[in-house]
Formats: structure tokens, sequence, C-alpha cells
């Protein structure tokens, strides 16, 4: 039973960040109720303190005065006559002043006199009987014990008499000094002074004690709920998850199909495109072998040496969706791409135009460009698209200029492929959200025939970005026609 329990409780996994946010909120919890409960109680202990001032500590003090008042009046009337009397009034004082000390909290109690100038504490019954009927108190017999009670009254002997009304006095954290008038008859005497301290501390002790039995209950319940909720929430989340992991690895089944068959297209794409260029190619290489002779073999042995590679180049691509990029970019590679366009223009699109003779190639090539680790057929396929888009949108007459360029400040080369044309729809100038343009997407094309499929730039595009790392852009010259630019860093 308990590895069952364990085994489930596994599932639910509690990381430490779990944890933390438990414990963090329990003692922010129970920081703010304590805070609370402290509050609360200071509250209750400062009202406890009032009543006791205003109707425990003065009420007793009160009805004490009281006590005395009547019996002096009582006995002042008849002086006693025999020693028996004496003692009793004498024991009646006693009990009166003594017997407030067995009250808890009553720490001293006293009646303070006037003596003449100077003032008594009369704190037994001899004492007071004395000063009763002889007013005189033996100095012998004076209890120095009140001297700070008779330090108080004389700074408010002047508000008693006046008001005569209890004044209470809190010094300290919770000693009270209590003086009631005392005036017998209506006659002002002195006041009786009781100092009273106060002890809350048992209602504190239960109060606290009550408090941590409801703090404890409250921390369990409270864990208990964050758990509960936790475990709910978890397992809430798991179900989730497990949705989740499902429609992922649908999604991801998905993506692949995606990409291979967008590789399959792009596979199909890019060899209809080449084998157009292939048949021509074929198409001069039977033309160079009927021009065969002892005069030219050297220069058609060239050119059928660049055209048979391009058409191995060709049925080597049919292989591959995705070409091995050590096929397209290596270090063994030593191209001039000057060499490349020149090859291109003198043998593809030359040969085109001598039948033609509707379009015109200039080249203003940079002598100093640096070799490129790239193979030159597959410079073949990024130029070759780029000069042909710009001979098929544009009328007679046209001519084109190729320039490169190499920056070795920047240790750049520039190939730029301008013409003079009709130049490109402004539209297909516009990026889309990933920043490329139009022209350069699949399936678009400026053609007006039916049968044109856009495929040219697009491949040149994903050819030169993707597999060559290099930045390719086009832009409608300020006069007339267009000019393709590609950045190639070294």
């Amino acid at each position: 039973m308990t590895r069952r329990l364990f085994d489930n409780l596994k599932k639910y996994h509690f990381e430490f960040k779990h944890l933390s946010v438990l414990f963090i909120g329990l003692v922010l919890f129970q920081l703010i109720l304590s805070l609370t409960h402290r509050s609360s109680l200071n509250a209750f202990v400062e009202k406890s303190q009032e009543w006791y001032q205003n109707h425990s500590a003065e009420r007793l003090a009160e009805f004490s005065t009281t006590s005395l008042e009547l019996l002096f009046e009582t006995i002042i009337l008849k002086e006693p006559t025999s020693e028996e009397e004496k003692r009793k009034i004498i024991h009646f004082f006693d009990i009166i002043l003594n017997q407030q000390l067995l009250q808890q909290n009553i720490e001293e109690i006293c009646l303070l006199v006037n003596d003449k100038d100077s003032i008594r504490a009369l704190d037994n019954g001899r004492d007071l009987y004395e000063f009763i009927f002889s007013k005189m108190i033996d100095p012998l017999r004076i209890n120095k014990e009140h001297n700070y009670a008779i330090d108080l009254y004389k700074q408010i002997q002047n508000e008693l008499f006046t008001s005569e009304s209890i004044v209470n006095i809190l010094k300290e954290k919770n000693d009270y000094h209590i003086f009631v008038p005392f005036v017998p008859s209506g006659e002002f005497v002195g006041a009786l002074y009781l100092k009273s301290t106060p002890d809350l501390s048992f209602i504190q002790k239960e109060i606290i004690s009550s408090y941590e039995e409801t703090s404890i209950l409250y921390s369990a319940l409270f864990l208990l709920g964050l758990i509960s909720m936790y475990y709910i929430s978890s397992y809430t989340v798991k179900e989730r998850d497990e949705a989740q992991k499902l429609l992922l690895e649908e999604h991801e089944s998905h993506i692949k199909e995606q990409i291979v068959h967008e590789k399959e297209s792009m596979f199909t794409k890019r060899i209809y495109h080449t084998h157009h260029k292939a048949e021509k190619v074929m198409g001069f290489i039977k033309e160079d072998l009927r021009l065969l002779s002892n005069d030219n073999i050297e220069e058609i042995k060239y050119r059928l040496n660049k055209y048979s590679n391009f058409v191995s180049r060709v049925i080597y691509d049919m292989k591959w969706y995705d070409p091995p990029i050590q096929t397209i970019r290596n270090a063994t590679f030593k191209t001039n791409i000057n060499e490349v366009i020149s090859f291109i223009v003198d043998n593809i699109f030359g040969r085109t135009a001598k039948k033609s003779n509707s379009f015109e190639i200039n080249l203003n090539l940079d002598e100093q460009i640096p070799i490129i680790n790239i193979n030159e057929f597959v410079i073949w396929e990024i130029i070759e698209p780029l000069i042909q888009n710009s001979i098929d949108h544009s009328d007679d007459a046209l001519i084109i200029e190729i320039t490169t360029k190499y920056f070795p400040e920047n240790n750049l080369t520039t190939c730029s492929i301008s013409d003079n044309g009709n130049g490109i729809n402004p539209s297909l100038l516009e990026k889309n959200e990933f920043g490329i343009k139009k022209l350069f997407l699949e399936n678009v094309t400026t053609k007006s025939d039916n049968q044109s499929s856009g495929y040219g730039c697009y491949i040149a595009y994903q050819i030169a970005k993707e597999r060559c790392g290099w930045q390719i852009d086009v832009e409608n010259n300020s006069n007339k026609g267009c000019v393709y630019t590609i950045t190639i860093p070294h």
C-alpha cells in the first residue's frame, strides 16, 4: 500500500520552486496573522488596564476610603472611655487598612494627612486613632516607606482639595498610584493612597496559548489546502501536458511531412528548371561536334568539358533533395567568378544572341576579385536565371551590363546585373513579413503567358541565400530597367 502511494506521488513532481512558493506563502500569511493578532492583543491589554483602572482599583480605593470615613464619623461623636473600646476601634482601622493588602495586585496603602506643616502617612490603626483623637503622631513611629507616595501627594494636593475627585497616576508600565480624597463630615483631611500593579500576564498567556493552537490549526489547514490545490492542478496539468504532447507530436509529424513535401517540390522545380538548360547545353554540344576541326579542337574541347560538367552536375542534383554542403561549398573549389560569368555570356547567351540578335551583354569585370570556394556550376545556377530573366522581360535592343567589384576594406565582392528594359512592377519589390521581396518568392512572375512558372529568380535566391550564404537584391534603375545585386562575403 505504501509502495503504491509512493509510486502515485512520483507522478506529481514537487520541485523546489513549488515547495518554496508554499513555504513563502505560509510564512507571509503567518506573519500577517501574527502582526494582526499582536495589534489586537495590545489593544485588548490596553483596554483591560483601562478597565482595571476605572472599575477595579479605583473602586477598591473608594470603598476603603468610604469605610474609613464612616468609621471616622461614627467614633468622632463619642470618644471611647475604656481600653477595650479603644482596642476595638484600632482593630477596625487595622482591618480596613491591612485587609486591602491581601487583595491581588495591591502593593501599598496608607492614609495621607496634614500634620501641621508636614504630611504624614498612616498605615496602621494606632497611628490613625491617635491622629483622630489627639491630633498628635509619635515621630518615632513614622514609617518612611511611603515617602514616594508623599512626594506624589504634594504634587496633586491642590487638585484633590479643589476637585475632591479621585486622581489616578500611571507610572512606568502598569504602576497605578490612586489618591482618593478623605473628607469625613465634609472636611478635607487628606487622601487615601493605594498603589496597584495589575498583573495581566495570565490573560496574555491564555490568549497566546489560544493563538498558538489556532495558528497551528490554521497553518495545517492552510498547508493542506495548498497541497490539495497543487495536487488537483498537477493532475489537471498532467492531462493537459499529455494532450499537448500528443498535439506537438502530431504537429511535428505534420511539419516533417511538410518539409519533405517542400524538399520534393523544390527538388522537382530545380530539376525541371535545369532540365531546359541541360537541353540547351546538349544542343550546343551537338553543334560543337559538327563544327569540330583541327583549327578549333582546343576551343571546342574547353567548351565541351564545361558543357559536360554542367550536365553531370544536373544529373548529380537529381539524386538529392538537399545536396550535401561539401558539394556546394568546399575549400577544394577554386572558382573565379569572372571566368564563370564570361563563359556563360560567351558560350550560352552569346550563341543565343547570334541567332536572335535581340540583346547585347557588356562585361565590366574587376580583375582583383579573389578566388571563391563555391562550385562553379552552383554559381552558374545563380547567374544564368537572373540574366535570362532580364532578357525574358524586355523588348528588343536590350543592353545588359554585368559588373563585378571587389572591396578589400570590407572583404566583399559585388556582382550587379543591370539592364535598360521595362523594369520590374513595384508591387513585386515589396517585402513580405520575412523581409523577402515578392519577386524572389515561389510562383511569382511578370510574364503574361500562362506557361510562366516563376521559378528562375526563386531558385537563384534560394541557392544564393540558403546554400552559399550570399545576399541578393533587386531594384529598378532611376531611368529605365532594373539591377540585380549579389553581395559575396569572403
